[in-house]
């Protein structure tokens, strides 16, 4: 590499779409940067915000460029800063909900200039906040009819000094998977589970938290952290329950590059995996996260700039696809560690994530997938529906419960606005197959299984509103 005085040229963007809360901060870190600031180009898009994050960034970073755009595009506004990159020599993502540290660019910078066929390289992606655990343990009750589930109890909120943190809590073992309501996100455990209590990373170690429990009918649960435990009852009425937090808090993974499931689900390599050893070696990864990379101009060139018919979530599993299609390759770089307030803007779980998330995917596999994993996915696709019919209607029916059709609306919104989208993605698909360098079962044979290290649907694009 050059020396410091005359290395190379970097752009930084950062997407803002009412980000003012850690607007501020995100700048903070990156202009203390180990980096050249002659060397060093920052960008701030704003993404039609209202809550003043501009003039934020204007009054208290005046060196950063920023482009103002008149409303909310989503996640692809970003290609207003990498159109006519050419004279630099990388250009970088950073969501604004996102803090480097000092040393963040140069691993990734280092890793681009030694391997010429590498598009993008990603950092270690940790959350902003720590974690401590705490362990949920019951009896399970069988769901009943329509639904196979042993259930222990359903979780629905989380607060650590009267602060709810349920959103950026995990259930890391035992759960069935996050559930929504019109009451709220909610996730059911079995006989044992595992719970992350998110922690501030700076301040005070708190000793409590309380949970918000119910269950299909009268039993105990026992829940511990650290040596610490205590036995509440629980019934079919919420309670919140106060349990001991105790132990040292730790570092979680939010992402560790990132891969596309078997069934076409982009993924968070490594989310909600304790920071480790296992992280701590490079490593080609089929994707990148929008949230925090560096790319190569000549990449984008290439490739091209992210589809803007996508808005919200899989416009990075898109663009990672059709590169790795062309041959490039993209690699995850460790020394590189960024700091992530994870769902700062759109939540896991919400309607708009639940259609962006499930619409995207299927577009994204409709312009570049083979069309046997498109007919696999899109009848698995049609058998959820079906499946959450079944349990959460005609099940919750047959055993005397209130029914939960949101899940079956959802599904059926996104396959909607899929419906109206396929055509003109269709249009696209052969030029975007005409220039596939890499054969199908190569690309199909980088493809993850679900078993491994951790990991959850991609949610890179918290910043785009």
């Amino acid at each position: 590499m050059q020396s410091v005085t005359d290395g190379p040229r970097v752009r930084l963007v950062v997407l803002t779409y009412n980000g003012r809360a850690n607007i501020e901060q995100c700048f903070d870190h990156l202009e203390a940067l180990d980096w050249p600031k002659n060397r060093l180009d920052l960008v701030l898009v704003d993404n039609g915000s209202r809550d003043g994050s501009a003039d934020l960034v204007a009054d208290r970073h005046p060196d950063v460029h920023i482009i103002r755009l008149p409303k909310n595009v989503g996640f692809p506004a970003n290609n207003h800063a990498l159109r006519d990159v050419e004279s630099f020599d990388y250009v970088g993502l950073i969501n604004d909900d996102a803090f480097v540290e000092p040393g963040y660019l140069r691993p990734l910078v280092d890793a681009l200039e030694r391997d010429v066929a590498l598009g993008a390289a990603s950092p270690r992606m940790l959350f902003h906040s720590k974690f401590i655990d705490l362990g949920v343990e019951t009896t399970a009750t069988p769901a009943g009819r329509g639904d196979p589930r042993p259930l222990g109890v359903r979780i629905s909120g989380l607060s650590v000094d009267d602060h709810n943190v349920w959103r950026r809590a995990h259930l890391a073992e035992g759960g069935h998977g996050a559930e929504i309501s019109r009451s709220g996100a909610y996730e059911w455990t079995a006989e044992k589970a595992l719970v992350r209590v998110p922690v501030d990373r700076d301040g005070p170690v708190p000793d409590r938290v309380e949970i918000l429990l119910s269950a299909p009918g009268p039993k105990e649960v026992t829940l511990r952290s650290g040596s610490h435990s205590v036995a509440v009852p629980v019934d079919a009425e919420s309670v919140w329950c106060a349990a001991p937090l105790a132990g040292v808090p730790y570092d979680v993974v939010n992402n560790a590059g990132s891969i596309v499931l078997r069934d076409g689900h982009g993924a968070d390599r490594g989310f909600g995996a304790p920071n480790g050893p296992a992280f701590d070696q490079p490593r080609d990864v089929f994707a990148w996260c929008g949230g925090a990379v560096l790319l190569r101009p000549a990449y984008i060139a290439d490739v091209g700039l992210f589809d803007e018919r996508f808005f919200l979530y899989y416009e990075d599993t898109d663009l990672s696809w059709r590169g790795r299609a062309r041959g490039w390759r993209h690699r995850y770089v460790p020394e590189a560690v960024v700091h992530h307030v994870h769902a700062a803007t759109t939540v896991g779980g919400s309607a708009s994530f639940a259609y962006f998330t499930e619409r995207n995917r299927l577009l994204m596999l409709l312009k570049n997938a083979p069309r046997s994993m498109i007919r696999e996915v899109l009848g698995d696709y049609l058998g959820q529906i079906y499946d959450a019919g079944r349990r959460d209607v005609a099940g919750a029916i047959a055993q005397g419960r209130r029914p939960n059709a949101l899940p079956v609306v959802r599904r059926l919104r996104a396959l909607g606005g899929f419906s109206r989208l396929a055509p003109s993605v269709l249009l696209d698909r052969p030029a975007v197959r005409s220039r596939q360098r890499v054969e199908d079962g190569e690309l199909l044979g980088q493809l993850s299984s679900s078993a491994g290290v951790g990991h959850q649907d991609r949610t890179q694009s918290d910043q785009a509103g």
